[in-house]
């Protein structure tokens, strides 16, 4: 089965990490490519500055970039619509392309946390998908919107979800996250050399709500948030790729590392062409080093989780966890989340 998929603002650095990733895919074929009104009718090539470390794929390099409107795709045949737009013209965007019909997997920050919008990890609730349906009832659209999380709540819920059958009850995070995370223009070489920055504006918040969404429960009506007391300090540090995160978890179990480590190991991936498996790499106790950005992040093609240095706590668990930015947090999420409305019938 053959999908043709589009990108909403493909020539960004989330959209170039998007083309890169559906290059060779099993199951989208891409046939749009939108961007601002000044690229539209240029090439690909010559609308986007490639900043990606493999070559812009040779067919998409000479796609024409159509502007960001329903009418402007309508003789693409799309079935599937990925956007990385910023989030305050996605706010403004998207909807059109909704009422329009489109389903729309989206990396942008604007509804994540709408009542009717699934936020998805599709190793972690799939179920939550369901909400398409309250979704369309309450808008009165043909079409559905799907968001992935924060790059830095992606990092850290899977292993949270692998240590809720202890019953969790409090999470402390503190992250040291890359600099692509804030665009290619988003930090200065001034400002992150030599230098740390212990403030991210607005992550701190993602990190707390999203996550208690995404491990919440939903009843085929509404959706309940998880009851875990989230709090988190988010750092930018000088590494380019890969969001390291420190993390305490009170449980209302007491298990050992051990037990914390294999329930990491044995968390259940998703049978979907992107999903790695296992999904968790966990790292033993005689590498307590681990994870390391530059070594780690492209486990399973920056796909995976990696989790490492568990040790047991006064209060609980204290471990470290790490997933590449852009590829898990941002474009490798959304297209996972396509593959699974591709397989839970929506697409």
């Amino acid at each position: 089965m053959s999908v043709r998929v589009g990108i909403l603002g493909a020539t960004g650095a989330v959209g170039q990490r998007f083309i890169q990733l559906l290059d060779g895919h099993p199951t989208f074929e891409l046939a749009a490519v939108t961007a601002s009104p000044s690229s539209a009718g240029s090439t690909y090539r010559e609308a986007a500055k490639w900043r990606v470390d493999t070559p812009i794929p040779d067919d998409v390099a000479e796609m024409e970039v159509v502007a960001t409107d329903p009418d402007a795709i309508a003789d693409a045949d799309v079935d599937l619509l990925f956007s990385s737009l910023p989030s305050s013209v996605a706010a403004e965007v998207e909807p059109p392309f909704l009422e329009a019909g489109y389903v729309v997997s989206s990396n942008s920050s604007n509804d994540r946390m709408a009542a009717d919008v699934p936020l998805t990890i599709p190793e972690i609730n799939p179920d939550h998908l369901g909400l398409i349906d309250v979704q369309r009832d309450e808008r009165g659209w043909d079409g559905a919107l799907v968001k992935n999380p924060n790059c830095s709540t992606i990092t850290m819920v899977p292993t949270l979800a692998a240590l809720d059958e202890f019953g969790l009850e409090t999470v402390h995070v503190s992250t040291l996250q890359a600099v692509s995370g804030a665009g290619y223009s988003g930090v200065t070489s001034m400002e992150i050399l030599d230098n740390a920055i212990p403030h991210i504006g607005g992550e701190e918040d993602k990190m707390e709500t999203e996550s208690r969404k995404l491990l919440g429960s939903f009843d085929g009506a509404e959706l309940a948030l998880h009851d875990a007391d989230v709090a988190a300090s988010c750092n930018r540090i000088p590494t380019l790729d890969g969001h390291l995160e420190n993390v305490f978890a009170e449980l209302a179990d007491d298990p050992d590392p051990a037990a914390v480590r294999e329930a990491m190991r044995a968390f259940e991936s998703a049978d979907l062409p992107s999903s790695p498996d296992p999904l968790i790499k966990v790292f033993g106790p005689d590498e307590p080093d681990r994870p390391q950005p530059r070594l780690d992040r492209t486990y399973a093609g920056g796909m995976g989780i990696v989790a490492g240095g568990v040790e047991a706590t006064t209060n609980g668990i204290q471990y470290n966890c790490l997933a590449h930015n852009t590829i898990r947090g941002a474009a490798g999420a959304s297209i996972l989340n396509g593959e699974l409305l591709v397989e839970e019938g929506y697409v």
